[in-house]
């Protein structure tokens, strides 16, 4: 049975969590606050610490220090409020395994929990013990070289994301052709970029072409090239995309709208791995690694007989989807940061963060154009904002209308919350509050003034 240490000085929410927990076989010990948590870890072995991020001694960032400098292997998870989000992000990289907002439902902990328990090398049987180490510092190395090459590859921590991660560190050290599908503004080129910088060829080019720019009378010339002189217009030798992405990869985006000759030139080109450019006697030999994107249903287009469906197969040896962004809900504020930093560089700007009502209109907007709406809208705020903090007021018209919250069956409650869930207890045992503190796990005293303060008759 695996032993999670929960530090939390919500004593009525700590105590919902221990007994949901331990009903899914966890053995959950609690703490309430980081002196004891620290004797905790020096008495007792871990596999997985949750911390609230603000505690009566101190914070959560603190406890993560402590155990990232004596316990490295041991993850630690950091539970905030929508205000603390912008802190938890930072402190994930000095060493969070992930960070879960209040309120949670009991899937998510569940999946955050799977996760940080599968990539703890200390959780994993003795004999596979070294293997795993040595594939975790190679995934680790290579997301590494991805990042510091690709800094606009965000990594998600939603299951989403987790699944887009696991399909990209799949197909990436092959050549398969790649077919990246997605609505527009989800970061489909981003993913195609972090694919090559994955695979063995990212010293090479990777080449990126937006098939909808291209008219189709120019079409061959883009993707072949041609000599000085073969047409009118043609005044210098030009390198096609193909020949350009020698030994590297070609991205074509929106593949969707070439037209059907072009189609048939984009096949040859596959089948043979040859290009002669236009005006030239001599073909040239090509290897390339070929990833396409498309927003577009390309069986439809199949079906239509407006898309070639021997095309379709010989660019679909492998398929991703990209999520959008709101299926992506615990990567929002992930992505908020990283466009508020670049935000800050581009306008000259020091803003340090969002307001908790921003982070809470952000959540429960749907973003109907993923990132690329989230980028602008980081960017236009940044720029109208005087102070710290981004606020409501500097937000589209779209975002000062009250936010509804998401609802669950289930959900697990922060302090603000606390009173509903005092008030469930009491209409459960028919107000008896000796019944009631039995069942929120505290004493009579501890309910009493929990009532007092939330005015609770």
């Amino acid at each position: 049975m695996k032993s999670i240490l929960l530090v939390e000085d919500d004593i009525a929410f700590s105590q919902m969590l221990k007994r949901f927990l331990e009903r899914h076989k966890f053995n959950i010990v609690l703490s309430h606050s980081i002196a004891q948590s620290k004797s905790l870890i020096k008495e007792e072995h871990f596999d997985l610490i949750f911390t609230d991020l603000r505690l009566p001694d101190g914070d959560g960032i603190s406890l993560l220090d402590d155990v990232k400098h004596s316990l490295k292997h041991t993850p630690v998870v950091l539970m905030t409020s929508y205000a603390e989000v912008t802190t938890a992000v930072k402190a994930m990289k000095n060493g969070a395994f992930d960070y879960i907002s209040k309120p949670f439902n009991p899937d998510e902990l569940l999946e955050i929990i799977k996760n940080a328990l599968e990539e703890n090398p200390e959780t994993s049987k003795e004999g596979a013990l070294n293997t795993k180490i040595s594939d975790t510092n190679k995934k680790q190395k290579a997301k590494k070289e991805s990042a510091t090459s690709n800094p606009t590859f965000i990594t998600g921590i939603s299951k989403a994301s987790k699944k887009l991660y696991e399909y990209i560190d799949l197909v990436a050290p092959t050549d398969m052709s790649v077919l990246i599908t997605g609505e527009s503004g989800t970061g489909k080129e981003v993913v195609a970029k972090s694919i090559h910088l994955q695979s063995t060829r990212r010293e090479a080019p990777f080449i990126a072409v937006d098939c909808g720019a291209i008219p189709k009378e120019i079409a061959s010339s883009e993707f072949f090239g041609h000599k000085k002189g073969s047409f009118t217009g043609a005044f210098n030798d030009k390198i096609g995309h193909f020949e350009a992405a020698n030994n590297g990869t070609l991205f074509l985006d929106e593949v969707g709208n070439l037209s059907y000759e072009n189609q048939i030139q984009l096949l040859r080109a596959l089948q043979e791995r040859r290009v002669k450019p236009i005006g030239s006697n001599t073909e040239i030999e090509v290897d390339i690694r070929l990833i396409t994107a498309t927003n577009e249903d390309l069986l439809k287009a199949v079906e239509a007989n407006t898309f070639r469906e021997d095309l379709y197969h010989r660019l679909n040896e492998f398929s991703i989807q990209v999520p959008n962004l709101s299926e992506r809900q615990s990567d929002i504020i992930l992505y908020a940061d990283f466009f508020l930093s670049k935000a800050n560089t581009q306008l000259k700007k020091e803003v340090v963060g969002f307001s908790s009502e921003v982070v809470k209109r952000f959540q429960n907007y749907s973003w109907p154009g993923n990132l690329r709406e989230l980028s602008n809208v980081i960017k236009r705020a940044t720029l109208l904002t005087t102070g710290d903090y981004i606020e409501v007021t500097a937000l589209p018209e779209k975002f000062k209308t009250d936010a509804q919250q998401k609802s669950g069956i289930e959900n697990f409650s922060k302090k603000d919350n606390e009173k509903e869930l005092i008030i469930n207890a009491l209409n459960e045992v028919d107000y008896n509050r000796t019944k009631a503190a039995k069942l929120l796990n505290i004493t009579r005293k501890t309910l009493y003034n929990k009532m007092k303060e939330y005015d609770i008759k």
